[in-house]
This record gives structure tokens, sequence and C-alpha cells, in this order.
């Protein structure tokens, strides 16, 4: 569609930014995700300075995202040995 321009919180600072249309609502979910993350990270440890808390909550997010990214390499190794079983198995009866 097009860009717009928005403003995102994060952290009690607003950064202002151009964005396709469609991506809107995944930044400003995305916004509110880290924002909640660090009132939670805020809450439940003795932590204020924001540096800190936006440094937890990378870590937080990097980790889960690599943890996806390997869960997603393990399932596309077993996706290609089941079809390579199955190719096999195809093979294997047409050719009987």
């Amino acid at each position: 569609m097009g860009e717009i321009s928005i403003k995102i919180n994060i952290a009690d600072r607003i950064y202002p930014l151009r964005v396709d249309m469609e991506e809107e609502e995944v930044i400003r979910r995305a916004a509110k995700s880290i924002n909640d993350r660090i009132k939670e990270f805020q809450e439940n440890y003795a932590v204020r300075d924001k540096q800190d808390l936006l440094s937890m909550c990378v870590l937080h997010y990097a980790t889960g995202m690599l943890k996806a990214e390997r869960r997603s390499n393990a399932d596309e190794v077993g996706i290609v040995k089941a079809v390579n079983d199955l190719d096999s198995m195809l093979t294997e009866f047409f050719n009987k």
C-alpha cells in the first residue's frame, strides 16, 4: 500500500518511524510486548535503569528467537527425512 509515519513508545522514549501500512500492527504489538516485558522485569527484579531493562529484554527475545530457529531447523531435517523416506517407498513400489 504505502508508508505511514507513526510514533512508537519504548521504555518511555518516543521513536518516530516510517513503516509500511501492512507492518504497523505488528510493530505496535512488538512495542507493546517489549514494554510489557520491561514492566515485568522492573517488577520482578531490583532493576530500575532503563538500559539494563532493555538489555534484559533483548536477551529474552534473542534467546527465544534462537530457540525457535533451532526447533525450525530440527523440524526441517525431520521433514526432509520423511520426504526422502516417502520417495524411497514410492520408487520401490513403482519399480516392482
